[in-house]
């Protein structure tokens, strides 16, 4: 396996359209990444993957779409107001800002855990050790002060009627409000489950790890309402389910771990994190927190409103008990994309880029490919026929060696060629991304092979 690095694969993106930096034309802005035609659908192929494990294929979850703009008191109910800020120090030679925390964790190489330590003992450290600036290598820095990571805007037309609001910097809060309004229209019984994909804000400082930690980002997040006493239970069941989606989307288990956190929220009963082995190291890609009954607790107190279960068996009342599983959508494709990659030296001494992405996940599921230009129009026929069934795409120009190249670097699975024995018996040759074998087929044979190995 080649050793993947965060700059090849910032150039893969950017030459095949996966991923793009924000606003480029106007020499882009920070922390800001656009998905291009072929990220785009690998995201979307995600997240449905995502949504068919945890809601699709759940006896007993719902989906919501909540507003990313929310009455500010959910954000003074969650704590968001008063507790959600970063630990952050200036350099005065570059005048860039960066995160006590991160600079620590980076020079101990994980050894320190900056999340044990309060500000005073992070900037004794960074002192005690001289941690320079990772920027331009001087030790200069200011003292820590906090930064709250939350957008925030206001509602009005006018100085004297506005309304101080904030962009979500999460989509939790958006399934805890909505708590009795999904009870209530599903009829569901406790336990069960509301899941949610979105946007999210948080004005947070990137060290160059492209789309790791962005300031916009989707989250897919699932909390899981149950009685107290069955919430362990519940934990260790949704530790086994996340890491089992992270090892069926085609994780190597070695390349993934648990990691307990050594300090908990003064809510949370029990928290764990799911860390991958990334380019830069090991961190966090998701997590799964027992969150006890805090959060429906909290709003039943500021909203005024009851939030309280009524079990129908026994006409028990209470505060329902959350087990939450949060993973964001970018660092599960920047993820997918660094465990998919390789370089491999052929035979004959060429070296191809591929992507070896579970079928499921790739943009196209096949490509059509006339062996030369003349036989188009019969490519276009079958190119017509499949992208009804699953997504596809035509490529015509340059040798056929070329064009299974650039396929391998998008990851799609399979080609389709088209070329003189179609005419003469309708078959087309079908070629396998990972093996390059190749086997002639009909094209309803090769839609029904193709149908079997994309499902997930």
């Amino acid at each position: 396996m080649a050793e993947v690095t965060m700059e090849k694969l910032v150039a893969l993106c950017k030459a095949r359209g996966i991923i793009f930096p924000g606003s480029e034309i106007y020499g882009g802005m920070g922390n800001t990444w656009d998905y291009g035609p072929v990220g785009v659908e690998i995201k979307n192929n995600i997240k449905r993957a995502w949504w068919k494990r945890f809601v699709q294929e759940s006896e007993n979850s719902f989906g919501v779409d909540a507003a990313i703009l929310m009455n500010s008191r959910v954000w003074e109910a969650s704590g968001h107001t008063t507790s959600f800020s970063d630990p952050k120090m200036d350099c005065k030679k570059c005048k860039t800002r960066h995160r006590a925390d991160t600079l620590i964790e980076a020079h101990s190489k994980g050894a320190v855990n900056p999340d044990l330590m309060t500000n005073d003992e992070m900037e004794a450290y960074i002192q005690e050790h001289h941690v320079n600036c990772p920027n331009c290598g001087n030790f200069d820095w200011t003292p820590i002060r906090t930064f709250n990571l939350m957008f925030e805007t206001s509602r009005g037309v006018t100085d004297e009627n506005q309304n101080r609001i904030y962009l979500r910097p999460e989509t939790a809060q958006g399934e805890f409000v909505n708590f009795l309004n999904v009870q209530r229209t599903t009829r569901a019984k406790v336990p069960f489950g509301i899941a949610q994909i979105g946007k999210a804000f948080r004005n947070e400082i990137t060290p160059g790890n492209f789309i790791f930690r962005t300031i916009e980002f989707e989250q897919m997040e699932h909390q899981w309402f149950c009685k107290e006493g069955t919430d362990g239970e519940y934990y260790a069941e949704f530790k086994e389910k996340a890491m089992r989606f992270l090892l069926d989307l085609g994780f190597k288990a070695e390349h993934l771990r648990f990691r307990d956190h050594d300090k908990l929220a003064h809510y949370a009963r029990a928290a764990c994190d799911i860390q991958y082995l990334y380019p830069m190291g090991w961190s966090e890609l998701n997590g799964i927190h027992n969150r006890t009954d805090y959060d429906l607790s909290r709003h039943q107190e500021y909203s005024g409103k009851t939030l309280t279960y009524v079990d129908p068996i026994d006409n028990s009342r209470y505060i329902p008990y959350v087990i939450e599983y949060s993973i964001g959508a970018d660092r599960l494709m920047l993820a997918v994309l660094a465990e998919a990659y390789d370089e491999e030296t052929l035979e004959n001494g060429e070296v191809r880029n591929v992507l070896h992405f579970h079928p499921a996940i790739a943009a196209y599921k096949a490509a059509i490919l006339p062996l030369q230009k003349n036989l188009a129009p019969q490519a276009k026929e079958i190119w017509a026929k499949l992208r009804t069934r699953f997504s596809v795409i035509y490529d015509e120009a340059g040798s056929i060696g070329k064009r299974y190249r650039r396929q391998d670097e998008i990851g799609t699975p399979f080609s389709l060629t088209v070329d003189f024995d179609t005419l003469e018996n309708g078959t087309v040759t079908l070629r396998d991304r990972d093996t390059m074998q190749q086997v002639r087929l009909t094209p309803d044979e090769a839609i029904s092979f193709i149908e079997e190995k994309i499902r997930f």
